[in-house]
């Protein structure tokens, strides 16, 4: 989920610079190193704050996380 947002988040950015650099009349340099960097961020910190709430919930009795809802 987090990588589609990832993909989803670089291209809507590639689609506004490309917009805003036609419109300030400069040229557009595209930097895949860049947007690779930021694809991963996002994938890291989906990977993460999912990683570790599951793995705490793994840890419970089912019977006791049940019981609390």
């Amino acid at each position: 989920m987090s990588a589609l947002g990832g993909i989803v988040g670089v291209i809507l950015a590639m689609l506004a610079s490309l917009g805003l650099a036609k419109v300030m009349q400069v040229p557009y340099i595209f930097d895949p190193g860049i947007n690779l960097l930021s694809f991963l961020f996002s994938a890291a910190i989906g990977v993460l704050f999912g990683y570790f709430p599951a793995r705490r919930a793994a840890r419970l009795d089912p019977i006791e996380a049940l019981r609390h809802e």
